[in-house]
């Protein structure tokens, strides 16, 4: 359970963005665990939300409404960052044959924002629009490492806040990765599942923080002898992407 914001609009968000986060309808109790917030003031959230249509009911259980449905599918035809992004990703996952992910950091989420699929029967699929923590993982670590260096310390005196020694060891893994520009997992977050992840960059300048990072995901079986050259082409497809955000 997480501390309850103070403000109307605050608790709104937070009841969508857990509801978006999960994946599937959630009762009212697990909202009030999600959110911290008092049953009597969900359930005031939930009227108010359900009302514009973004949540809907069924059986006493609730899930994003059209409404919520008609700004993602918005989201996906106006997105600049996808529309700069698809096409390279096409072309890495159509070249490597495994699927690729454009993700983005929110809080203390990695959220996919694309996904092009493997279409090898045995493939990784991170589903676009799911959310896990910013804190393990290639998606995770690029994200954390080339973000804003100040958004990066509130994430993790969030994340780390009675583990000292568990935020250095990341703290110096993500020292490494800026200075090697990608970072690679092995079974982090999905047993099995090998992964590359470098950073997208709207701007020229060195110093500009990351936006996004590209990760394509392997099963561990179909990479051994394979890394560098997957490695390369994922850095390569992360940079023509920033290529095409900078010169846009």
């Amino acid at each position: 359970m997480q501390d309850a914001p103070g403000t109307g609009a605050e608790r709104i968000l937070l009841v969508l963005a857990s509801l978006a986060h999960h994946g599937k309808a959630m009762t009212v109790r697990e909202l009030v665990g999600k959110t911290g917030l008092a049953q009597s003031t969900l359930y005031r959230q939930i009227a108010l939300l359900k009302r514009w249509g973004f949540v809907s009911e069924d059986g006493g259980r609730y899930a994003p409404g059209p409404v919520s449905l008609q700004l993602a599918l918005s989201f996906d035809l106006g997105s600049h960052l996808i529309e700069a992004s698809r096409a390279a990703m096409q072309q890495l996952a159509h070249a490597s044959g495994e699927s690729v992910g454009l993700v983005v950091a929110v809080k203390e989420q990695v959220i996919c924002l694309e996904m092009i699929e493997s279409l090898h029967s045995l493939r990784c699929s991170f589903e676009k629009g799911r959310a896990v923590p910013l804190k393990a993982g290639a998606s995770a670590k690029s994200l954390l490492a080339f973000m804003n260096e100040r958004r990066a310390s509130d994430i993790l005196d969030t994340m780390f806040a009675d583990d000292a020694q568990g935020r250095a060891e990341l703290e110096k893994q993500l020292a490494t990765i800026r200075s090697e520009g990608y970072v690679v997992s092995d079974s982090e977050v999905d047993p099995g599942v090998w992964g590359v992840s470098a950073p997208i960059f709207a701007r020229v300048a060195r110093s500009s923080p990351g936006v996004a990072s590209i990760t394509l995901m392997a099963p561990v079986t179909r990479v051994p002898g394979r890394e560098a050259a997957l490695i390369d082409a994922t850095r390569r497809t992360a940079r023509d992407i920033s290529r095409r955000l900078q010169n846009d």
